[in-house]
Formats: structure tokens, sequence, C-alpha cells
């Protein structure tokens, strides 16, 4: 199929290499100039495991390119896919500002029948905006479709090459027929709905894998009161078939590009029904305080932060990307230093994006983990990189300068701590909290 995919953020590139790498034509287009010519020269502006091999591929194979012209992708393309971004305004609600921009060019390029396909994450109801935005600047005939995607960064070409399901949501017989060709080659597993239930579909898919989150957050912290090692509280959990295990990792709070934008988002649109969504509410809210375990631990293990120095190991929001967008280490590093501390920072790939996205100063940048932890007064770990979890424990001992390793995301075990003196803490094991209860017998939130 001929397919034009309009925006080259993680979904757009994604999704566009990846409908290429099925044997599509596939034109992906984007206002940033800069970004096309990377793109045209074979370079992945993003970090995702596999998807530079992908791109390489198709390019040579001739079955992928990248343009800004859009009037002429669209005339080229049976079928368009949106996928620009719809991030979150102040009062939390989606703007749709990239969505109606788009809508308004592919309806004033249209020049025959095409099938419209939604993949930014919209609030119910938008996939009828655009119809109507189109319908104002053409006289051909064309479809709408909701395709919601549910891709996780790091592992964004695995999701889409074996997607758990595809929701298309379309009130066209011809639409339906299309797009379940086009995506049969990656699942059988298509469920076909009304449009709004699958605009639906994808924030409360979200929404209810953040209070999952939220909750083993919760249960961490009443376990680190009763003396519960939350992991195996989670285990033991996971395998209710009810339950399952996925999303059960306590640590430090979700981040990145979608949780927070979309339980925002689906607050908001249920606020406009007037409806009192106090569950997700609630989620968010302890979502935001986990964050903040790390200074509070700190804080217990050494008093006044002013003139300390903290190690920092992981900027992205989780490993294998370079996202930095919510990302839990902004909040805790604004803290720390405004509270005083000294900060040194190290993530294995998202360094440069923390530092173009956040204007902070007082962060040393370092270029390897030694260096983040080299004399420091302590380490907190926010990300859990494998690279972290290869340097010894013994080894952090011996570079920081005072013995506190704080463990956001429990990466080590018993073992591993048996052998050095580190005063460490976790999250929700207190029983692995090694040094810590008799410095601070209630080290509570």
């Amino acid at each position: 199929m001929k397919i034009t995919v309009i925006g080259t953020g993680y979904v757009g590139l994604v999704s566009g290499i990846c409908f290429a790498e099925l044997g599509n034509e596939v034109i992906c287009v984007d206002k940033i100039g800069a970004k096309i010519e990377q793109l045209q020269r074979g370079e992945v502006p993003i970090y995702e495991p596999g998807l530079q091999s992908l791109l390489t591929v198709n390019m040579e194979a001739g079955n992928l390119s990248f343009t800004t012209d859009m009037t002429a992708s669209v005339k080229q393309s049976d079928i368009i896919i949106i996928a620009v971004g719809t991030p979150s305004m102040p009062n939390g609600q989606a703007n749709l500002s990239y969505i109606e921009t788009a809508a308004q060019e592919i309806g004033q390029a249209m020049n025959g029948y095409k099938i419209i396909v939604t993949k930014s994450t919209v609030p119910v109801g938008t996939n009828e905006k655009i119809r109507e935005i189109i319908a104002q600047h053409t006289h051909e005939t064309f479809d709408i479709a909701s395709v919601p995607e549910f891709l996780r960064e790091g592992t964004a070409v695995s999701d889409t090459m074996n997607p758990d399901r595809i929701i298309i949501g379309t009130d066209s017989k011809r639409a339906e027929e299309q797009l379940i060709k086009l995506h049969k080659p990656l699942t059988e597993n298509m469920i076909i709905t009304d449009i709004r239930s699958a605009e639906m579909i994808k924030y409360a898919s979200n929404a209810f894998l953040a209070t999952k989150i939220s909750f083993i957050n919760e249960i961490a912290n009443i376990c680190e009161r009763v003396g519960a090692d939350v992991t195996k509280v989670a285990y033991g959990m996971g395998y209710d078939k009810r339950i399952g295990s996925s999303f059960l990792k306590a640590g430090i709070g979700y981040g990145g590009s979608c949780f927070p934008k979309d339980t925002q988002a689906l607050i908001q649109i249920a606020g406009q029904m007037d409806y009192d969504f106090k569950l997700l509410k609630s989620v968010v809210e302890v979502n935001r305080g986990q964050r903040f375990n790390i200074i509070h631990k700190l804080v217990s293990l050494m008093g006044d932060l002013t003139g300390r120095t903290v190690g920092i190991w992981g900027l992205a929001f989780k490993p294998e990307t370079d996202d930095v967008r919510d990302s839990p280490a902004h909040e805790i590093i604004t803290e720390l230093l405004a509270r005083g501390a000294k900060v040194k920072a190290y993530d294995p790939v998202a360094s440069d994006n923390f530092r173009r996205n956040y204007d902070m100063g007082g962060i040393i940048y370092c270029s390897n983990a030694r260096e983040a932890v080299w004399q420091a007064d302590a380490l907190c770990i926010l990300t859990e990189w494998n690279e972290f979890q290869e340097v010894s424990l013994s080894d952090i001992e011996s570079w920081l300068k005072s013995p506190y390793l704080i463990d956001g995301r429990n990466m080590y075990d018993e073992k591993q701590l048996a052998q050095t003196k580190l005063v460490y803490y976790s999250i929700g094991r207190p029983g692995m909290n090694k040094g810590v209860r008799e410095q601070v017998p209630a080290l509570l939130l």
C-alpha cells in the first residue's frame, strides 16, 4: 500500500519504518527541516533499539522516504496516518493544534479517495472534528479511522511488529477492510469498534497501567512500615491471572511522554463531562509524591544537603531510550539543587537530551558511571540501565566519599550487598535497607 505518515516522533517514525518493512511504500512527513535532512542521510534522531537498521534497509530498498512536502505526499498515498504530537496544555487538556493543522493540510491536498488514520492519542470526539476540518477543504470522498498505538519506548519496534492487538475504530466498511489488510501481517488479533470507543481504549489502557504503577508504589510504602518485601508481594500478586505481573515493579514512579500526559488528559475529559475522576487524580498525586522518596531518604541519612555532592545514575525516564520527558530525574535534581546540593549526573544515552530539555545550572554532566560517583557523598540510581547493574557494589563503595546508596529502582539483592559496608536504601524492601534501620529507625515518608 502507499502510505503517508505525518509526524516523525516516536510513534510516526517507528510506525512508518515498520510499515515499510512490511513491504509498503511509505513517505514520512515532518515540518522540521533539520530532522528530515537527518533522516534523509539515513540517521535516526531518536535512540530506539533496532530502528536504525530497519531504516537503512528500507531506504536502500526504496520503500521508505522522508520529506517536508505534505501536499505531494498526500497526493501520492492511499492511506494517510496522522502521528503528530498532542502535548499537554497547562490545564492538562491535550493540545490539538498540530492535529487540526494536519487535517487542514490533508484536506487541501486531497486528489481522490483516502483513508485518514489517527494514530496520535486524542480526546474522544477528535476524529469527528478531523472529519469536519478535512471536509471543509475538499470535495473528495474519504473515510476516517482511529487506530491508536500501544508502543513502549525502548521496545517500540518489537511492539509494532508483534502487537498484543490492533484496535481499528471506523464507521466505514471500506476503510475497515483496507486497514485489516494493512495490519494482517502483524497479528490476527484485531478489534473493530466505533471511533469513539477506539479513542477511549487508548486513554483507558494507559490510565489503568499508570494505576498499577501507583498502586504498587503505595504498597511499597506500606511494606516499609510493616516489614514486608514489595518484590515478593508483587511476585505473589502477579501469579493471579486477574492481575498479571506487568507494571508491578515498585520504584520512583512513571514518566515519559504518555502516562503523565494521558492521565491528565483523561481527568480533563471526565471533568468536561462533569465527572470527577477521583481514582485517577489519586494515581497522579501518588506518582508525583513517589519521586521525592529519594529526597526524603537522603535528608534522613545526611541531614542538610547544602554543599553535599550527589551522584545521579540515570536521566531517561526508563532504560533503552533517550527520552527525558517528565523523567523523575528532572524533579529530583531540581529539588537537590534547591537544597544546595551539587549534582554529578550520568546516563548512557540521555545526557544530551536532558541538557537540551532542561536549562538547569549546577549539574556536572559526566562521561561515565565512575566519574558521577567519584568522591560523591551519595549515589542515587534513577534509571535501571543494564550498564549500572554490571558495576560491582564494591567499586561503588570505593568510589564514594560517604557510603550512601539510594536505589530508586531496586536493582541490587542481598548477596550483592553482603560484601560491602554501604548504607543502602531501596523501595519497599525494608529488610534490604542495610545500615539504614539502625541509623533511622522509622525511615518513612
